[in-house]
């Protein structure tokens, strides 16, 4: 997938939610926790549909966030309140936000893991003289204990909204992530699950854009997803990270997961 003339990467960076971690599995235990409770009458076969739901933030309500214009606090409260006027329920007052908010956050943060084969890539890139590191639109504080828990303590949370600022599709957060990292933006992919604010944001910024398209975990709604008009883009498109040193060019030997 890679043009014969091209140089070959020195340098991966990965996005961690839905890339690295199995953020889409945790959320969904959260939003089970939380349905329980504050939708009561709600069936559990409704779940994936307020775990949908909550996926796509349709109102764009974390992208906001990232941009700064919101805190982080006001842009959860409002998506759940959304569930919550969606599905039937009661909205939340600041008292009840806080109660769901530790129910939801407790549910989520003991649910975190790493794909499978998060580890086995991480691994192979490194034996084969790639930097690797990490980029995400959330708070470091909170990616780099995610990553840890998720048995994925060495790889370097390098950038996150709050060392800026702002987040995803800034170019110049994947600019500082280079500087951090010590490669050349033209020789750096950087890999995440959303086409627009990942694959198709790293591309405009000067990096190699992989966009991670595994299968049954698209966000729908507002979110661009059709890998034909990403390849069109320029963008390279995998369904499974054991497919990104082939995309990249990069002689690595990765091992199955364990």
């Amino acid at each position: 997938m890679t043009d014969p003339g091209t140089a070959p990467v020195e340098g991966v960076l990965f996005d961690v939610d839905d890339t690295l971690v199995d953020t889409r599995a945790a959320f969904a235990e959260a939003i089970a926790a939380a349905s329980r409770v504050w939708l009561p009458h709600l069936p559990p076969d409704r779940y994936d549909e307020v775990l949908a739901l909550w996926r796509a933030d349709p109102n764009g309500h974390y992208r906001a966030y990232t941009r700064g214009e919101v805190d982080f606090d006001a842009q959860r409260m409002a998506r759940a309140n959304e569930l919550q006027a969606t599905f039937g329920g009661e909205l939340l007052d600041d008292a009840a936000y806080v109660d769901w908010k530790d129910l939801f956050w407790g549910t989520f943060e003991a649910s975190w893991t790493a794909f499978a084969d998060s580890r086995p890539v991480v691994d192979a890139l490194v034996g084969a003289g790639v930097r690797v590191g990490s980029l995400s639109n959330a708070r470091v504080e909170l990616q780099t204990r995610k990553l840890a828990a998720a048995g994925l303590p060495d790889v370097p949370l390098l950038v996150g909204v709050d060392t800026l600022g702002f987040g995803k599709p800034d170019p110049r957060v994947f600019a500082e992530a280079c500087r951090r990292l010590g490669t050349d933006p033209a020789r750096t992919a950087y890999v995440g699950d959303e086409l627009d604010v990942d694959a198709r944001a790293a591309l405009a910024a000067g990096l190699v854009g992989v966009w991670l398209d595994r299968p049954g975990t698209r966000r729908g709604g507002p979110h661009p997803e059709d890998p034909s008009a990403a390849r069109a883009s320029g963008v390279h498109v995998v369904h499974g990270l054991a497919d990104l040193p082939a995309a990249l060019g990069v002689a690595a030997e990765v091992p199955a997961p364990r």
